[in-house]
């Protein structure tokens, strides 16, 4: 323990990525597995949590990713409640970090500013517009758990909102950490940012 008494909070994690959506704004793509800068989404997403513990994919196996748990929501496509229902059940550390999986511009930085900018309710990400981007947060697995008992719904905003989280805005330039890949285009001007990007 520190001379000042003060015990240092866990920071230990796990992720829970959400991969297992219709994209139908991609007509159905495999989103995930879409290549941005030479590689897939989720590639990018996982490296950005290479210090969790468990890495817990919802959505089908992936052959880049042989250490990952992976689990689907039932129905699978049911939507990003259900699915974080199923990889919550697969969480064992204090903190998980909930991420989509087609943030080809998030890292480990931007993971440890929200662990450090928790409070009790967790940390997410603004955009530059100030929106929370609840696809990119990090909360305590315990209360994330006694939330999603208590929930109905089908709206994380619904779910989350209410565990007032820590908003947590990074100077990003052009290839912010919330940037995400719902669209054709949104791809191709992602890819085209990450052509000269060295991580």
């Amino acid at each position: 323990m520190p001379a000042d008494g003060v015990r240092p909070r866990d920071r230990r994690y796990d992720a829970v990525v959400l991969a297992g959506g219709r994209a139908r704004r991609l007509g159905g793509a495999d989103k995930p597995g879409a290549a941005v800068g030479g590689r897939p989404l989720i590639g990018w997403v996982a490296d950005a949590v290479a210090g969790a513990g468990r890495l817990i994919v919802v959505g089908p196996p992936r052959p880049g990713l042989p250490h990952a748990v992976v689990v689907r929501e039932d129905p699978p496509g049911a939507g990003p409640v259900p699915a974080l229902r199923a990889g919550l059940a697969e969480a064992r550390a204090p903190w998980t970090v909930l991420l989509a999986a087609d943030l080809p511009f998030l890292r480990a930085p931007h993971v440890a500013a929200l662990l450090d900018a928790a409070g009790e309710g967790g940390a997410v990400l603004v955009d530059q517009d100030g929106r929370e981007q609840w696809l990119a947060g990090c909360w305590p697995t315990g209360a994330l758990r006694t939330a999603l008992a208590a929930y109905a719904g089908g709206s994380l905003r619904g779910l989350l909102g209410p565990l007032v989280p820590v908003p947590v805005s990074l100077a990003a330039g052009e290839r912010p950490p919330w940037y995400d890949c719902d669209t054709p285009d949104a791809l191709v001007h992602a890819d085209r940012l990450a052509a000269p990007y060295d991580p």
